[in-house]
């Protein structure tokens, strides 16, 4: 099983950026996490603060990927091209967030690009990406994928 995750604008900056919110671990240090947590799935990682790179990283997932974990950062409030790219995708989606985005700014209320995955995650920091493999790995048993 092939897993791509991709990080959207920002991410970059984990262990930087607002630790309170997002935790401390490194964007590297959490990849190595999730690697270390579920060794027998292997995993591609893509971040990119540009929303074309990631909309094209998208709509290549279905050749290679059985999942795709999408953290769109700020772009899941804005962006209705990364919604229409997540609705081209054929493969089991998940939104995660580090952040309790309901404890948050009232604009951060308006998911566009969750609508568009099979649930999302938020408000666990890192465990929200243990959380999203666990639930791809519970959808692909039950629907025998």
């Amino acid at each position: 099983m092939r897993i791509l995750i991709i990080n959207g604008p920002n991410l970059n900056l984990l262990g930087i950026r607002a630790k309170d919110l997002y935790g401390s671990l490194t964007l590297n240090d959490l990849n190595a996490l999730i690697e270390k947590e579920y060794p027998e799935i292997q995993f591609e990682f893509f971040q990119s603060n540009i929303e074309g790179e990631i909309i094209t990283k998208i709509q290549q997932s279905n050749e290679l990927n059985s999942a795709l974990i999408i953290n769109p950062g700020g772009y899941a409030h804005t962006s209705v091209a990364i919604k229409d790219a997540l609705e081209e995708c054929k493969i089991i989606k998940i939104e995660v967030h580090l952040s309790h985005l309901v404890n948050r700014e009232s604009y951060r209320q308006n998911l566009l690009t969750a609508a568009s995955c099979d649930g999302y995650i938020s408000g666990f920091k890192e465990k929200s990406y243990f959380a999203a493999v666990y639930l791809v790995l519970a959808m692909v048993k039950l629907n025998n994928i």
